[in-house]
């Protein structure tokens, strides 16, 4: 089953056992759909988790901290996306650019970098199991 939910703030939920959650978002915010989760067989304690974040024009997530145990590949599927990851000045990705964000990276800006057309893009994690993917910034 996909879940699908606002990625700042429910990234965390994935250590809690739900069905589905409803799509609660407000304006302006992305839309997150979980693709697949899976334990390491070779790494116990680690997982491989995927999304799918898609962002309507003018939208963003929140900024945000990763786990310190996440090791995160960013593709971006349809659109661009500007990314600003810790002190790194702000790039914005077009569709098939990637990058990769190390253990515990302060993600400043993630969002649509058009107002007029939508973005897409995959995050896959490698992370420790019992840890909470990202940690929003308190509004």
């Amino acid at each position: 089953m996909k879940l699908l939910f606002r990625f700042g703030a429910a990234l965390g939920l994935l250590l809690i056992p739900v069905t589905a959650i409803a799509a609660g978002q407000e304006p302006g915010e992305e839309h997150v759909t979980i693709q697949f989760r899976h334990e390491l067989p070779d790494s116990p304690g680690k997982s491989l988790t995927a999304v799918v974040v898609d962002y309507p024009p003018g939208t963003k997530s929140r900024p945000h901290h990763h786990a310190p145990s996440a090791f995160i590949y960013a593709y971006v599927l349809s659109g661009a996306v500007r990314s600003q990851v810790g002190d790194e000045p702000a790039k914005v990705y077009g569709t098939g650019e990637s990058w990769v964000e190390a253990p515990g990276a302060y993600h400043r800006v993630s969002e649509n970098a058009s107002s007029t057309e939508p973005a897409k893009l995959l995050a896959v994690f490698v992370a420790n199991t019992d840890e909470a993917l990202t940690r929003p910034d308190p509004r």
